[in-house]
């Protein structure tokens, strides 16, 4: 291992390589702070020019780069305009963009830069530890531990509900696990539920909804309530965070850099169920007083997500390097990249390629590093987008809205159904309804449905949940989040009434 991080070293900081470790971080956090721009559709068009380098570490570092760069720079659309590009930074959006319409932009941006630099950081450290390790736990994980994964991830689906409104999240979920369905089913390349449209095909596009959800009612809003909405002051104020704000938010950062590491660790999880459940477990673990506070602006809200995030991100590598198996469509066309520069990942990669594997890890370091150095002093000149006077802000709103759904699908079709959606999403809205659930339903539907049916296949029936002691194992937390909130309420409320009877004995 030591012989391995000189030699990661000596390759990460010679002078190529340090500009495209540079170079990769600044395209990508421009990318990312687009809407509708992701990792994945950067990377596509970049592989041409990794690939004509022919230098694989020199390929691999950028790309990483602007893979994590992304994912990084994602979070500024999210907070800013409430406008998601990427999955993974959709949970930045519930408490980040309450904190800038409160007038704390410049406060939440810098919570989001420092905790993805300590995700990242704290990512990368442990794959270095224990990348080798990790990659035969991986291999443990089959179809049916990661549909119990994904029932997981929807079980938390309460940490995302106000007081009193679980059974309304509950509903959007199944709104959002229906939606999922449209188009190509797991078990027979059939369309479904397409009302005979060709657009519809492939189902709905991951891109068109989230802003559907999130972006184009936020726009309506500001054009129908424009008094309940009145932007936050134009002076761009509270960008340091105080020594209280960073212990509470140190032990969240500690255990999300973790937790969000693990989570992308296994293959077909990544960065967005890590950052949801990161965000779900925070709520859960908070004293009552500060869950009250998720969902309102809390910091705690935007660290756990922004932290769990890149920490999955640099997991993702474990078993991309060292297994040969992509975590995500990201990484998937990481491997296409490896393999076109003739180098095959896998558990001989460390011992063939030493300068590949370990390079890759160095470079996240000086990435990170590079990405916090170039973000923080342009938090200002970022924030300000919120003093853009309203009547300016809603057709740049507008105009984003439809750039991203065009591009992530290009088609037309597309902009009719993101209106469509939107109009709707904004009556649920009007109507006190959780959108948040909405949308994880439609992320996890996919995954839990292809995992389920091959598991159903595998065991030709249901009998994989209790012959597998890892899947009952995870159905049993599951179970334990979906009653734990319940109990918790009731256990409250009998106190409540207990305290009333000896007050009015008294």
């Amino acid at each position: 291992m030591l012989e391995g991080l000189l030699i990661g070293l000596q390759t990460a900081f010679s002078l190529q390589n340090l500009i495209m470790v540079i170079g990769g971080c600044l395209i990508g956090t421009f990318i990312g702070m687009l809407p509708g721009l992701g990792p994945m559709s950067i990377i596509a068009i970049m592989i041409p020019v990794a690939i004509s380098m022919g230098d694989p570490s020199a390929a691999l570092i950028l790309l990483a780069g602007v893979y994590y760069g992304a994912i990084f720079g994602g979070s500024t659309s999210s907070i800013l305009l409430n406008a998601p590009g990427v999955a993974g930074t959709v949970a930045s959006s519930f408490d980040g963009y309450p904190m800038a319409r409160q007038g704390k932009a410049g406060k939440a941006l810098t919570i989001a830069a420092i905790a993805s630099f300590a995700g990242g950081t704290i990512g990368a450290l442990l794959l270095m530890v224990f990348a080798p390790a990790l990659s035969s736990v991986a291999l443990l994980f089959h179809s049916a531990e990661y549909f119990a994964l994904m029932v997981v991830g929807l079980s938390a689906i309460a940490a995302f509900a106000g007081n009193g409104q679980v059974a309304k999240a509950l509903l959007m979920t199944l709104l959002g696990l229906i939606m999922a369905t449209v188009g190509e089913g797991a078990l027979f390349n059939m369309p479904r539920f397409t009302m005979g449209l060709m657009d519809l095909q492939s189902g709905f596009g991951f891109i068109t909804l989230a802003m559907a959800m999130f972006a184009l009612p936020e726009a309506l809003f500001l054009v129908l309530k424009p008094r309940d909405t009145a932007g936050p002051d134009n002076e761009i104020k509270d960008l340091r965070i105080t020594r209280q704000e960073a212990k509470s938010i140190a032990p969240v950062i500690g255990r999300q850099s973790v937790q969000g590491f693990f989570i992308g660790v296994l293959p077909g999880a990544g960065a967005t169920i890590a950052s949801f459940l990161g965000y779900a477990v925070e709520r859960n673990i908070a004293p009552k007083k500060e869950q009250e506070e998720f969902g309102k602006g809390s910091i705690k809200g935007l660290a756990a997500p922004e932290t769990a995030n890149n920490a999955a991100c640099t997991g993702s590598f474990v078993p991309l390097l060292t297994l040969g198996i992509p975590g995500s469509g990201t990484t998937a066309i990481l491997l296409g990249a490896l393999i076109a520069l003739n180098v095959t990942p896998g558990p001989r990669l460390m011992i063939d390629e030493p300068q590949v594997f370990w390079a890759v890890i160095m470079s996240m370091f000086i990435g990170n590093l590079v990405l916090l150095i170039l973000n923080l002093p342009l938090i200002p000149y970022i924030a300000k987008v919120l003093s853009v006077p309203r009547t300016f802000l809603i057709p740049f709103i507008l105009f984003f809205t439809l750039m991203g759904a065009y591009i992530g699908q290009n088609n037309a079709t597309e902009l009719l159904i993101l209106v469509g959606f939107g109009i709707c999403a904004t009556i649920l809205k009007f109507a006190d309804y959780p959108l948040a659930p909405l949308l994880i339903g439609f992320i996890l539907g996919g995954m839990l449905e292809d995992n389920f049916s091959r598991s159903m296949q595998l065991y030709d029936g249901i009998s994989f949940i209790w012959e597998r002691p890892m899947t009952l194992g995870l159905l049993v937390i599951a179970v334990i989040l979906v009653v734990l909130p319940s109990w918790r309420t009731r256990r409250e409320r009998a106190k409540e009434r207990k305290a009333r009877g000896i007050a009015e004995g008294d």
